[in-house]
């Protein structure tokens, strides 16, 4: 059985969040949701952070961050190693990230992204397998730039 998804916004990006997560079960993909569970202030990093670790832990395979613009909480996640975070606004780039770079996190900007566009690139970087080959010598290179 697959591991479960991690899911994390911040409160730009909690009804994004919430959108994904319901077409998440419609799909029938198990997913733990890290927060925020409302709309009240709150800063991403925090956000960020229990979703990273789930994924560099193996709890989780892969994450799905929100925020207004996609950009800060994907820093965030950059931070830790292991993480290998895009922010994307397109279906192309959510493939291309997980087939050459292995991504292992998505990153979307609420507020930009609607709901069916957002759950169309999330179905296409979950299903998407990382091509290895040369592409391997070079994620190699990326995971050995982190601290």
């Amino acid at each position: 059985m697959a591991k479960p998804i991690a899911l994390a916004a911040d409160h730009g990006g909690f009804e994004l969040k919430e959108a994904v997560k319901a077409h998440l079960e419609e799909l029938g993909l198990e997913y733990i949701d890290f927060g925020t569970h409302s709309t009240d202030s709150v800063d991403y990093p925090d956000m960020a952070v229990p979703a990273c670790d789930a994924v560099v832990s193996g709890q989780c395979e892969k994450a799905l961050l929100f925020c207004g613009t996609g950009v800060g909480i994907s820093m965030a996640a950059n931070k830790i190693k292991g993480i290998r975070a895009c922010c994307c606004s397109d279906s192309f780039s959510c493939e291309y990230t997980r087939r050459h770079n292995d991504a292992n996190m998505l990153a979307i900007g609420a507020g930009f992204t609607g709901k069916n566009l957002a759950e169309r690139m999330v179905e296409v970087f979950l299903s998407t397998d990382f091509e290895g080959g040369r592409h391997e010598r070079r994620v190699n290179k990326l995971n050995a730039i982190q601290p």
